[in-house]
């Protein structure tokens, strides 16, 4: 694609970077065959392809967004599945990261939106607030049928039933392995997800110190940066971003790390990213030093489960049907598609897929939340494909997805680190009521 910027603008780091993706775009059209929006809307503008065009001439002529183009790239849901497909590499990541931000310093939004906006952004990365804001929506969610706002009865659905008591495991300190120590990692431990699932940390804790690892919970990590980042809130997500940098940096430096181990794929993308992020700041030589061993949980599994540690495994949960979803910050966002079915193979369960695998649940963040007629229709292609598999459970790796998933379906959905810990001697998920017969 050509571009047309000029040497001033190219000046701009972000500008330039936007300028290189753009211009590795050759307008195939192979992304609109995997793009979820386009599929369900059927309007090139909700193609990666549409979307690249708006991009570049708002980002050209520095012009201030239009309605239209911010609607479009709004509906964008991140899933980057184009960037799978695309065989020139175009790295749209990249670029919609920086749309959205352009968009978020010269947009005047109505003021719902901005309070919208404003209220998940202080609310979802903090946990406590979180857990607050769940309990006040658990009590409302009778109330949501007569409220009017789609996104704010969105909201009150997305209550669980069962809000989690907090987990000491999620407080900084560190976790001696079991057996002789073959690593030693730290976990990050997230935010939404220690509001919403404390199951999944504790899982992940047993199972790493059960295969040798010494667990450490970093001082000062927290939020990876991701919910505001995708809002374009720059400055907000790389304070959050700058406190794990440091944090870990920290651990780096003292005793050392193998490997930032994280559970939620769609933080993952986020801090494996970060390198990126901070290219240009002070901080650009720790953060390139913790992308650099960043690794998804299922990355350093593969690397420390062996025939020993599942043998017993086979035999107690062999013939148990799990069908395993991809999280898209997962397959797409970080290009790992094996991992986690070649475990829950190994482990002795039945793994099976649904079919159009690659295409989003509609969770994708605050999507859900922000989008959520788009998002219900995701939800329910999702949840009908998964169901035709009759499985006896369903495993993913983003807490994001399970939630969305699991409203809609009575089938158990577990983080495949749940059901590996059980499946190597951890207690049975509490999410999965099955009978020990």
């Amino acid at each position: 694609m050509q571009t047309t910027f000029t040497d001033a603008q190219l000046r701009d780091p972000d500008i330039s970077r936007s300028n290189e993706v753009l211009r590795s775009c050759v307008h195939c059209g192979f992304c609109t065959a995997t793009c979820p929006t386009y599929q369900v809307l059927g309007d090139e503008l909700d193609s990666p392809r549409g979307r690249i065009y708006l991009i570049k001439d708002m980002l050209e002529n520095e012009r201030v967004p239009d309605e239209k183009t911010v609607k479009h790239i709004d509906r964008c849901l991140s899933c980057l599945a184009c960037m799978t497909t695309c065989p020139s590499g175009v790295h749209y990541m990249h670029l919609v990261d920086h749309a959205r931000a352009y968009i978020e310093k010269n947009y005047d939004r109505p003021w719902h939106e901005k309070a919208l906006r404003w209220t998940l952004a202080r609310i979802l990365p903090y946990p406590t607030r979180f857990r607050v804001a769940l309990l006040l929506a658990k009590i409302g969610k009778p109330f949501a049928p007569l409220i009017p706002d789609a996104r704010l009865k969105a909201m009150l659905e997305m209550a669980p039933k069962r809000i989690p008591p907090v987990s000491r495991n999620d407080d900084p300190q560190s976790f001696a392995p079991t057996q002789p120590r073959r690593k030693r990692v730290a976990l990050m431990t997230g935010c939404a997800q220690k509001a919403l699932n404390t199951d999944i940390n504790d899982a992940t804790i047993r199972l790493l110190t059960r295969l040798g690892c010494e667990v450490v919970v970093a001082k000062g990590a927290g939020c990876c940066g991701a919910l505001t980042h995708h809002m374009g809130k720059v400055d907000e997500s790389h304070v959050s971003a700058a406190a794990n940098i440091h944090a870990w940096a920290r651990e780096m430096d003292g005793d050392g790390l193998d490997a930032i181990v994280i559970n939620t794929s769609g933080c993952g993308t986020t801090v494996k990213d970060y390198g990126h992020m901070f290219r240009n700041d002070p901080l650009a030589e720790d953060a390139a030093r913790v992308s650099g061993i960043a690794r998804d949980v299922s990355e350093v599994l593969v690397e420390l489960v062996d025939e020993d540690s599942v043998a017993q495994a086979r035999t107690v949960h062999g013939g148990i049907k799990v069908a395993y979803h991809a999280a898209c910050s997962l397959q797409h966002g970080q290009q790992i598609k094996t991992h986690p079915k070649t475990l829950l193979k190994a482990a002795g369960f039945e793994v099976v897929e649904p079919a159009d695998s690659h295409l989003c649940c509609g969770s994708a963040g605050t999507y859900n939340l922000m989008q959520p007629e788009i998002s219900k229709q995701l939800k329910a292609r999702k949840i009908h494909t998964l169901e035709a598999k009759q499985p006896d459970v369903i495993a993913a790796g983003n807490i994001g997805c399970m939630m969305q998933i699991g409203s809609g379906t009575g089938i158990p959905i577990l983080h495949t680190v749940e059901l590996l810990d059980w499946a190597t001697g951890g207690p049975m998920p509490k999410a999965f009521q099955i009978s020990e017969n």
